[in-house]
């Protein structure tokens, strides 16, 4: 595990100087959906401290037993549905995947009666498909001023799942598309995190921008 982490966060750091960035600027959200505590309790023990889960069921499952890892932050990285606004907001120190103003509004609702100021990223379906959740590039706007009226939630960024595509440049445009579009509603200091690029692309997406990448099999391998 320690192996596999030190290999990813080195890859990141390449990325980040050649894109004249610190790497320091990029977060490495383990993603561990699927995987049981004890993966995740190794990869701590190896100094991961934020890890992604895609469902919220078994994000709550995980929490409840490693209560005692003090640094331990998920970030919740699936499509959430409103009747999971409250244990999602009970559970994950990020939600990346705020995609409509009824879904913030709830998570609003549902931080505000935890006491807490959430942090969230709004999705964007930067590839327009059909099968992927995310609001259209068009809409961000509108998404955006709607979460910031909320109380509770503090909106740090964008996040997106673009198309897969075997070749890493292949995906480029699409980082390049979600950093361009945050560039025209915010400067980046107003709304800081990107969150894209996966196992086979982080590195890509780093040299566009991201903050934040999320790698699963790279570090945990196949599921």
């Amino acid at each position: 595990m320690s192996t596999r982490l030190a290999a990813v966060r080195a890859r990141i750091d390449e990325a980040a100087i050649r894109a004249g960035r610190s790497p320091t600027a990029v977060r490495l959200v383990a993603v561990s959906k699927t995987k049981p505590p004890e993966v995740i309790r190794e990869a701590y023990a190896a100094g991961q401290r934020d890890f992604g889960e895609n469902y919220v069921q078994e994000m709550a499952q995980k929490a409840a037993l490693l209560a005692d890892l003090a640094e331990l932050r998920f970030h919740f990285i699936g499509a959430l549905q409103r009747n999971k606004a409250r244990q999602a907001a009970s559970v994950a120190s990020v939600i990346h995947t705020v995609d409509r103003e009824e879904l913030a509004t709830e998570l609003d609702r549902r931080a505000g009666a935890l006491g807490r100021t959430l942090d969230v990223l709004l999705e964007v379906n930067v590839g327009g498909e059909a099968s992927k959740a995310g609001c259209a590039p068009e809409a961000v706007p509108a998404l955006l001023e709607a979460a910031r009226r909320a109380e509770h939630l503090r909106v740090v960024g964008l996040m997106a799942i673009p198309p897969y595509l075997e070749d890493p440049e292949a995906v480029r445009p699409y980082f390049a598309r979600l950093r361009a579009l945050r560039d025209t509603l915010e400067a980046p200091a107003l709304l800081p995190e990107l969150s894209m690029g996966m196992s086979h692309d982080f590195h890509v997406a780093i040299e566009e921008g991201a903050t934040i990448v999320r790698v699963g099999t790279a570090i945990f391998g196949a599921r």
